[in-house]
């Protein structure tokens, strides 16, 4: 098909429109330039760029804040972002539910939230998606009774192929809600969520030193030690870190391990290590030995507002595989992997992050109709580069 111009729009879309877009994710694993770069305001906006896509056969991505690592909303066609479309809809302070408009970020949402006392019942590491994007992709956080993010949407509105208007329930259109709630955006455009909500709430967390074969054996145990538990273990060693969070009322305790610790060696010297790691990669096992012994195998304690304990700073841009498997396949798969590393002396960054998530009945949700644990493995982008060469 001829690519279109701009200046070929009528003048409500001119307004909302760029020619030839570069897209870059947040790893930087894919990139695309665009044929035209949209961002709507208005479900209206929203209906007339899906008709005028269908019009001239044009195929529509939508993304937020890139944060996966895959090549999902990249298009040379074109590219919607709906990061304006932020705004707060309704609010039910009795039943704890709000809709929000899908463009929100998850950061937004928590002030939202906090603003009339409620909080979000789990959450992943980071707040920089949308709450479109992060509930698309059943993005997720930790805890033997809790769900994805997604599993926690009452009702959604989307905006079909055709351009109608679509609202989701398990009430209306229950198929639909079930495939919408996890759609990896091929359904349509979502414009609004309503969630469930709980009470705001503190979570006291915890994180302690253990050997891995230790967790191994005990793995029903550490999975059920604490509402929200993940495991962090140290590839090249036997070490591992549990941390473990539940809610509390007891005041913020905010640990401070200082600018040398947490910066300077945890962030600026790890590093210039990964970097001359990218020229002698056999060091990589000793970098992991040594943040563990004297960052990671420190006994750590906070208590804050429940989404600050839940994130955590990521550190660098990264390449990230993670695995979906039932809860008790996990030790044996995660012995074998460790098998694999060592018998094809491979050199992997640190940490491999263990989660855990009750089943829920979304259709494209990793954990369908089974109690699963996330495996994620991850490799930080500058030196995984510089090998691959």
């Amino acid at each position: 098909m001829p690519r279109l111009r701009k200046n070929q729009l009528q003048p409500a879309l001119q307004a909302i429109a760029t020619e030839n877009y570069v897209f870059q994710n947040w790893a930087k694993t894919f990139s695309c330039q665009c044929e035209l770069l949209f961002t709507p305001s208005t479900e209206e906006e929203i209906i007339e760029i899906v008709r005028l896509a269908g019009e001239h056969k044009k195929s529509i991505k939508v993304f937020g804040s890139g944060h996966s690592p895959s090549d999902l909303a990249m298009t040379h066609d074109f590219l919607v972002n709906i990061d304006t479309m932020n705004k707060m809809l309704k609010v039910d302070t009795e039943k704890l539910t709000m809709t929000v408009q899908g463009g929100m970020s998850l950061h937004t949402f928590h002030k939202v939230l906090k603003d009339h006392g409620m909080a979000l019942s789990n959450l992943g590491s980071i707040s920089d998606q949308s709450v479109a994007g992060v509930t698309a992709t059943a993005s997720h956080g930790t805890g033997a009774h809790f769900g994805s993010l997604s599993s926690m949407i009452l009702d959604l509105t989307l905006i079909t192929a055709n351009g109608d208007t679509l609202y989701c329930s398990p009430e209306s259109h229950p198929d639909v809600f079930a495939a919408a709630k996890c759609s990896l955006g091929a359904l349509g455009i979502i414009t609004r969520i309503t969630f469930q909500a709980e009470p705001m709430f503190r979570l006291e967390a915890t994180q302690l030193p253990y050997k891995f074969p230790e967790v191994l054996e005990k793995w029903d145990e550490v999975i059920h030690s604490a509402e929200h538990v993940r495991v962090w273990w140290f590839p090249h060693t036997d070490d591992c870190v549990v941390w473990r969070a539940n809610r509390t009322e007891k005041p913020v305790t905010v640990a401070n391990p200082g600018w040398f610790l947490e910066r300077g060696l945890g962030f600026h010297a790890y590093q210039a290590m990964l970097n001359t790691a990218r020229y002698f990669p056999s060091i990589i096992p000793k970098i992991t030995q040594f943040m563990y012994k004297t960052i990671h195998s420190r006994e750590q304690h906070i208590i804050d507002d429940s989404h600050k304990v839940f994130n955590f700073d990521c550190l660098f841009p990264q390449y990230v595989n993670e695995w979906a498997i039932p809860w008790e396949d996990a030790p044996a798969a995660l012995r074998q992997l460790d098998e694999f590393i060592n018998k094809n002396d491979l050199k992997v960054h640190f940490p491999v992050e263990i989660r855990f998530v009750d089943e829920d009945d979304i259709w494209l949700s990793p954990a369908y109709g089974r109690k699963t644990c996330y495996i994620g493995v991850i490799m930080y982008r500058s030196v995984f580069c510089a090998q691959d060469m």
